[in-house]
């Protein structure tokens, strides 16, 4: 397992980053104070994927928890866009998932180090198990932000417990894509930055990159609200 983090790790990272920041934001239009229904389900899915393809792609760690922590800053800037408080339930319990999506996955890769999920059903496992971990965990949310976890209409059941299965499955399909794809798009961004003759602008591709789609949560804003 690699321990340091080289330059196009870092690219990687902020662009992957960046690009599910943006996505998070996006698709969570009018979920203003929590998930409806099964759409958190398949974000988790959707963040597994950006959190699985930091590590396939460099085999350290340290990425994905750096991916995971750009899209809390994603997060962090829609709050001020908002006007809401960080830890208000549209806010603060987003960024507890990531984090509990962050850690199920790099508990389960670090327990399974010697694994080296060649098949596509170990790659399931992964994606689901990881989910499994995250849902299990997400109720905790109230401890960590003193909002709880928004429950089933009429039922006591929160909706990560109640959509558990749903998370589980898509996280067991965009797993064996995130290690399908996430070599290819390494690939690409090392390609494209060995082009830049310029070193100076060749680091700034991915901050760039970062800025653009901070850029494109400010107007897709101030469109929609």
């Amino acid at each position: 397992m690699k321990r340091n983090i080289t330059q196009s790790h870092l690219a990687f990272a902020l662009i992957l980053g960046a690009v599910w920041g943006l996505g998070e934001v996006v698709l969570g239009v009018g979920l203003k104070s929590c998930a409806r229904l099964v759409s958190g389900s398949l974000m988790t899915g959707v963040a597994l994927f950006f959190i699985a393809a930091a590590w396939i792609s460099t085999k350290n760690y340290f990425v994905p928890i750096l991916v995971v922590a750009i899209a809390c800053i994603f997060k962090l800037f829609d709050a001020i866009l908002l006007s809401l408080p960080v830890m208000h339930g549209a806010i603060g319990n987003p960024i507890f998932a990531f984090l509990m999506e962050g850690l199920a996955f790099i508990v389960l890769i670090l327990v399974f180090r010697h694994a080296k999920w060649s098949k596509i059903s170990s790659r399931a496992l992964l994606g689901g198990g990881s989910a499994l971990i995250a849902v299990a965990l997400f109720p905790l949310v109230k401890f960590a932000t003193g909002v709880p976890a928004c429950v089933y209409p009429n039922t006591m059941i929160p909706l990560s417990i109640f959509f558990g299965p749903v998370a589980i499955a898509f996280s067991a399909i965009t797993m064996p894509l995130a290690f399908a794809f996430s070599n290819r798009i390494y690939d690409s961004i090392i390609r494209f930055n060995k082009g830049i003759r310029s070193s100076l602008l060749r680091n700034l591709v991915s901050p760039a990159a970062l800025a653009v789609c901070l850029a494109m949560v400010f107007l897709f804003r101030m469109i929609v609200t």
